[in-house]
């Protein structure tokens, strides 16, 4: 949908908008002769951030505050739709243009003060994350969060109103503990096309997300045998949690530029191992060719993948890498996901076990839960047949390369020294810096303090490693990143 409609010029009653030269006390005289759309978006932009524009506010009518400033329409035009692609504003048709995001109130000093380290101060346990999501920051670079205001609302109640429209009273009952076969079809077509994986639609289980998936994959991996889930090194902490948190040992593989050493895997003894090969968390190295080859050689022996398509989709710089489960199919377990690109709210993913494991996987599921909700899997299967789904990606990677490309200048500006990694894909960065004698668990306390959050890169590793950060980027407009960038380097100077 247009961020931009005129709808609300016809408004009345006490929703509409304040107009003319009362609005945020703008006035003609004001405008600058050149960059006349910046300094609208700039002065609407810190309206939202101090709440003056609050959300669920309308603005005005592009013609109506375009003559009223004296301005073009286009003008106005352009400044709404710089706010919407930051995720501050959205079109709503007869609703106008309306606001529905803002970032959060810089911190008052105490309250920085008393966060300072607490979720960094010792080892990382299961309830770090919870922890650091509930510290006060005014800016979050914590890595793996989407752009949640580029949700598709409009769509997603447009196909659930379709779907409810042709639902029977049958189908609110209990469904396939597998998934719905709507959304099963869907997700095999939609496999094909964008990860080049062939499978019949009575292979894929739906589960709520890969948290689900792997819960599940607990007891089935023990009833075979397997005590250790190799994983990569650096790799997820939240994973490596999971995987110990179902009685699984986690032995570390190093993963350099071209992705996991095999022969460490070997070494390792593990029967299995959990990659991210399109692209590895946290480093964003995509698994070579010939890696790919070798670990085919080590599943061949009798090792199992775990293959986690961890935010693969999202993709800028370079071309589309399939799926290491297109090349392998009996000793490989596929797990994908839109949490990454729709919310993770929704808790909807898939898996592709073995076929010698779908039988007890299903049943592991339907004494889970009976099998995930019905009515989000058929409207999601709606978006995926009608194409809007990928239009939506289509939006998301243009927005998410000028927020990459933010950082990357930003970081490249103030943290002199500083490497950035996984630049290509993804929704994060990792960003390495030349101050060893920093501990990066110390830099993010200090940055938490300042008002910034992120991950330090040691709390993804298990062997001693250069010193980082983990910088998710896809949530926030360029100049927050900028914000934020210079937030940690004025923390690193601090402790150099």
């Amino acid at each position: 949908m247009s961020a931009v409609t005129d709808r609300d010029e016809t408004a009345h009653g006490p929703a509409a908008a304040p107009h003319g030269s009362d609005f945020l006390q703008l006035r003609a005289d004001d405008v600058p002769a050149d960059g006349k759309a910046d300094w609208l978006a700039r002065r609407l932009r810190q309206a939202i951030t101090d709440r003056r524009l609050t959300v669920g506010s309308r603005l005005p009518a592009t013609r109506l505050l375009a003559g009223e400033l004296r301005v073009s329409r286009g003008v106005v035009t352009e400044a709404y739709r710089r706010l919407a692609e930051d995720g501050h504003v959205e079109g709503r048709r007869r609703g106008g243009t309306v606001v529905v995001g803002a970032p959060p109130h810089p911190l008052p000093p105490r309250a920085r003060h008393a966060a300072v380290g607490s979720p960094f101060a010792q080892a990382p346990d299961p309830r770090v994350f919870d922890a650091l999501r509930a510290a006060d920051a005014r800016i979050d670079l914590t890595p793996g969060r989407p752009d949640l205001s580029a949700f598709p609302r409009t769509a997603w109640l447009r196909a659930e109103r379709a779907v409810l429209a042709e639902l029977s009273s049958a189908d609110l009952g209990y469904g396939d503990p597998r998934g719905a076969p709507r959304l099963r079809r869907a997700v095999a077509d939609w496999l094909a096309r964008s990860r080049g994986i062939a499978v019949e639609p009575d292979g894929i289980l739906i589960v709520a997300g890969i948290a689900q998936a792997l819960a599940l994959l607990h007891p089935v991996l023990r009833a075979d045998g397997v005590t250790a889930v190799a994983v990569e090194e650096p790799g997820s902490l939240g994973t490596r949690q999971h995987l110990a948190s179902g009685g699984l040992a986690t032995p570390p593989v190093p993963v350099d530029a071209h992705g996991p050493d095999v022969g460490a895997l070997r070494d390792s003894g593990a029967p299995a191992v959990l990659l991210t090969p399109a692209h590895q968390f946290p480093t964003g190295v995509v698994t070579s060719g010939e890696r790919r080859r070798e670990l085919l050689r080590w599943a061949a022996d009798g090792g199992l993948i775990l293959e986690d398509d961890y935010d693969a989709e999202h993709r800028y710089d370079r071309p589309p890498v399939p799926a290491l489960r297109s090349l392998l199919t009996d000793r490989l377990c596929y797990m994908g996901s839109v949490s990454k690109l729709l919310a993770p709210a929704l808790r909807i993913g898939w898996m592709i076990p073995p076929h010698r494991h779908l039988r007890a996987l299903t049943d592991a599921k339907r004494f889970t839960d009976l099998g995930s909700a019905v009515l989000p899997q058929l409207v999601l299967a709606r978006l995926m047949e009608s194409g809007h789904l990928e239009r939506h990606l289509r939006l998301l990677r243009a927005r998410h390369i000028r927020r990459r490309d933010a950082m990357i200048a930003a970081v490249t500006a103030h943290l002199p020294g500083a490497t950035v990694h996984g630049a290509a894909a993804g929704l994060h960065l990792t960003v390495t810096y030349d101050a060893p004698d920093v501990p990066d668990t110390e830099l993010a306390a200090t940055a938490l303090s300042l008002g910034v959050k992120c991950h330090p890169l040691s709390w993804h590793r298990q062997l001693p490693g250069r010193p980082g950060l983990v910088l998710g980027y896809a949530a926030d407009p360029p100049d927050t990143l900028t914000e934020g960038v210079i937030v940690l380097a004025r923390a690193l100077r601090s402790l150099t």
